[in-house]
This record gives structure tokens, C-alpha cells and sequence, in this order.
């Protein structure tokens, strides 16, 4: 666990996970200690609650001083490129998602970061993966840019755990569905979109087949996979930057039924394009009895209860006028 006294740095903090992930480490850890960077332009909101950092992680340069500024003692690793735009800018995916992570890795062992998050993704499986309940340890065959720079971020990440006894930990997210931050490029994107089009247009057309079932998470519980996986005992861990991770699985056709229990006149058109080969590589759904022995994982929502919240929320966003997509 993170000492009150001890400064975080929380990279991409402008993404889907940081945007959110920051304030509740600055509630739990003051403002103060928590630094937000990225490269891009902060929220208004996130720029007045605490410090924030113009970084980009492929120069190591701007990491060192960054961490040496701010005695950094623990860093959020969570810049990255996501699936269906690495695959249209594949070269700037390997370029920020593993060299990124090297300098990252390499500048938390320089300079006394004791301390290292960075999330992994199902992304890591393929084809010649068992699709249902993938096991923890198994075969490993990505067949998108974003999958290799997990898989081998994963390897890199445990080598600084056995080689420098850095304390580097991570889990393979599942897709996260939220109700703050807009979609951002990914596969599974189609979870979040899906939402806002049911409120304004009663109208969705699904970039992936009906019948195509992922594993998904709320945000609500990945922010607390986070806390949890970081506040564990190392000495339980006989994982560290690979854990499943997962709250539930559904297929497209699934989500939209549980919506028209609340909005009954939406309507779905599927249209599957390029992002459906990248969801036909990837499980359905995911064994993460691992996580759950080895640090308690339980996730708090399922499919009916996600849905209630995200309709609910956005729903009063609406209402306010503060409803914004895309």
C-alpha cells in the first residue's frame, strides 16, 4: 500500500481509466501527492483538483525529471495506444506502449520508485486460446499490434519484478464501461457508445455481430481492482503483471436487450467491420480465480445492475445539460 506520505504519478492521466482513477487517489492520498500527467490537455476538472504534468512517456528524459521533481515513490502506468487504433498507427502503438513502458520501467529503477501499475488486457489472448473461461496461464497468441505490446509489456514487466525486485504489478483488463469518458479507440468501445445513442437517438449501430460475446468490467470495479491489487501483500503474490481480471460477460445482443428494459423503443443495427476479427480473437469470458485467491478480487456489478447505473447516470447528465458525444 501507498504511504500518505509518498508522491504518485499517474500517467494518461487524461484517458479513460486515468481521468477517473485520479481523483479517487487524490481523495484517498490528498491532492497534492497525487501528480497527473499526459499529453494532452487536461479536463478543467482535473486540472484545478491537483497538480498535473505535461508528459510524454517515449522520452525518458521528461520521465526522470518528472519522478526526480516530485520524489515519486509509486507511478500509475496507464498511457497507451488501445486496439482498434494501433491498428492504424501500429508503429506508434509499439512506440508508446513498449517503449514507453521500458522508460517508465527504467526510470522507476533508477531513481528509488518503489512502486510500478500498469494494466494489461485480454488483448494478450488469440485464436489458439481457449475462448471460455481462458485460464490464467495459457497460450498467448495476440493477433493485433495492442495484444504484442501487452504480451510483451507483461514479460517486461515481470523481468524487472525478478531481476530488480521492482514491485510491478498489473492485471489484463477486460473492456471497461464508463460513464465519464467518452469512447476512446477501443474493440470494445462499442459498450460505452451504445449508451449515449440509446438516451439521444433510441437508435445504435453495433460495429460487431449480435451474437459476439466479450468479458466486460464496470468502472466502478476497475478503479477498485486498482486499489486493491496496489494495497495487497506482495509475499501473496505468485502473479504480479498478468492477472485475469473480469466482472461479466455479454454479447452485444445482450446489452442492448437489458437497455430496452428501460428504454423499450431502441433499436440496434449491426454492421460489423474491422473490429469484429479483433473480437473473434479474444475470449468470451475469463477465469480470474487467481486474482480472487491470491489478493480477494470480487467485483461489486453484473450486467442488469451496470446498466441501471449508466442509464441512470446519463440520464441525469441529460437532464442538466451536460451530456456531451461524442
Amino acid at each position: 500500500m501507498t504511504p500518505e506520505s509518498e508522491t504518485i504519478l499517474v500517467t494518461g492521466a487524461c484517458g479513460q481509466i486515468g481521468s477517473e482513477l485520479v481523483p479517487v487517489l487524490r481523495k484517498l492520498y490528498g491532492a497534492e501527492k497525487v501528480i497527473a500527467s499526459d499529453v494532452v490537455p487536461p479536463s478543467p476538472a482535473l486540472e484545478n483538483s491537483g497538480p498535473f504534468e505535461k508528459l510524454d512517456v517515449t522520452n525518458r528524459q521528461e520521465i526522470g525529471q518528472l519522478i526526480h521533481k516530485h520524489r515519486v515513490k509509486a507511478v500509475y502506468h496507464l498511457a497507451a495506444i488501445l486496439s482498434a487504433t494501433g491498428e492504424k498507427f501500429p508503429q506508434k502503438a509499439w512506440e508508446v506502449n513498449i517503449n514507453g513502458l521500458y522508460n517508465i520501467l527504467e526510470a522507476s529503477r533508477e531513481l528509488g520508485v518503489r512502486q510500478v501499475f500498469c494494466p494489461s488486457s485480454i488483448a494478450v489472448f488469440g485464436p489458439a486460446t481457449p475462448r471460455v473461461n481462458t485460464p490464467q496461464d495459457t497460450v498467448l497468441s495476440p493477433t493485433t499490434i495492442y495484444g504484442v505490446t501487452k504480451v510483451a509489456g507483461e514479460h517486461l514487466c515481470d523481468y524487472y519484478v525478478r531481476k530488480y525486485n521492482l514491485d510491478v504489478r498489473g492485471c489484463r483488463f477486460p473492456g471497461i464501461i464508463s460513464n465519464e469518458t467518452l469512447p476512446g479507440g477501443g474493440t470494445t468501445d462499442y459498450a460505452v457508445a451504445i449508451f449515449y445513442e440509446a438516451i439521444l437517438n433510441r437508435r445504435y449501430t453495433c460495429f460487431l455481430r449480435p451474437e459476439t460475446r466479450l468479458p466486460m468490467m464496470y468502472m466502478p470495479d476497475c478503479l477498485k481492482s486498482i486499489i486493491e491489487l496496489m494495497a495487497a501483500d506482495f509475499s501473496r503474490l505468485r502473479h504480479h503483471s498478468n492477472f485475469n481480471l473480469t466482472a461479466m460477460s455479454f454479447s452485444a445482443a445482450d446489452l442492448a436487450a437489458e437497455i430496452k428494459k428501460h428504454l423499450p423503443d431502441f433499436e440496434v443495427e449491426y454492421r460489423p467491420d474491422f473490429r469484429q476479427a479483433i473480437a473473434d480473437s479474444w475470449p468470451e469470458s475469463i477465469d480470474d480465480s487467481a486474482a480472487r485467491e491470491e489478493w480477494g478480487w470480487k467485483p461489486d456489478y453484473d450486467l442488469a445492475a451496470m446498466t441501471a447505473d449508466m442509464l441512470r447516470v446519463l440520464r441525469e447528465k441529460q437532464r442538466q445539460g451536460k451530456l456531451k458525444y461524442p
